[in-house]
């Protein structure tokens, strides 16, 4: 029998308990037919305010992914999507591997990660030199730019915005957000990225393109176009930016 409301994809969704922006901005994003169904990581500890503190919500995520994971498959999706990036990022190209492996191990599906999605919005668009946002401490920014430097690309400029909690990244306002997209970019950068799926920028990449004439990829606007274009599903979305209204 198919889906009533996800009659051509029913995708599970991963997030951390504290992350308030992914799931409103994949609704946002949402098409006829597919529907995102989300499973929930506990986060004891959101304390973000040092690299220790950054490293022990990774922690967490690694000790509580595989029951996430579990509740999610009760509702048989079609597929997965991680809605949090820093994890897709941490440890270059091999830990997106080894993460992108634990999660089809866990649930013989394939995945959308923030990482893979950025690179691929990336190689699309022709880039090379990149300007980044993120909420991240100092140790998150290195993981960053390790894995774009070693797929190739040279980040010229990384802001992070050092949130001390986890919910806190979903308080960063618009006009920081924008400060920090200047902050990195430069007649030399090809494109903007921003990570972190808590920091709400999805509107405002897709704006920011127009007014500094240049591709900006909000992590959940990339990593929801990934998913829809890897199961085949081309619809157009508008106001969330060029990928998913162009390609």
């Amino acid at each position: 029998m198919t889906d009533a409301l996800g009659w051509r994809r029913k995708f599970g969704v991963i997030a951390p308990s504290t992350n308030t922006i992914v799931e409103p901005d994949f609704y946002r994003m949402t098409v006829p037919g597919v529907t995102a169904h989300f499973s929930r990581i506990h986060i004891r500890n959101q304390d973000l305010s040092s690299d220790s503190n950054f490293e022990n919500l990774l922690t967490q995520i690694r000790g509580e992914i595989g029951a996430a994971c579990e509740r999610v498959l009760t509702c048989e999706p079609d597929y997965m999507v991680m809605g949090m990036s820093a994890e897709t990022f941490w440890g270059g190209v091999e830990g997106n591997r080894e993460f992108v492996a634990q999660i089809r191990a866990a649930t013989g599906l394939e995945v959308a990660t923030g990482a893979e999605a950025c690179e691929r919005a990336l190689r699309l668009h022709g880039a090379r030199r990149i300007g980044v946002v993120t909420p991240y401490q100092p140790i998150g920014d290195t993981n960053v730019v390790q894995f774009f430097s070693e797929i190739g690309f040279e980040v010229a400029a990384i802001e992070g915005l050092k949130c001390p909690t986890a919910v806190s990244i979903a308080h960063v306002p618009e006009d920081e957000l924008r400060r920090a997209l200047l902050a990195v970019d430069g007649p030399d950068v090809d494109a903007l990225v921003q990570c972190g799926t808590n920091l709400s920028m999805v509107g405002l990449a897709d704006e920011a393109e127009r007014w500094l004439g240049k591709p900006v990829i909000a992590i959940n606007a990339a990593t929801w176009w990934m998913a829809l274009r890897e199961n085949g599903i081309t619809d157009k979305v508008y106001g969330a930016g060029s990928l998913l209204r162009e390609h």
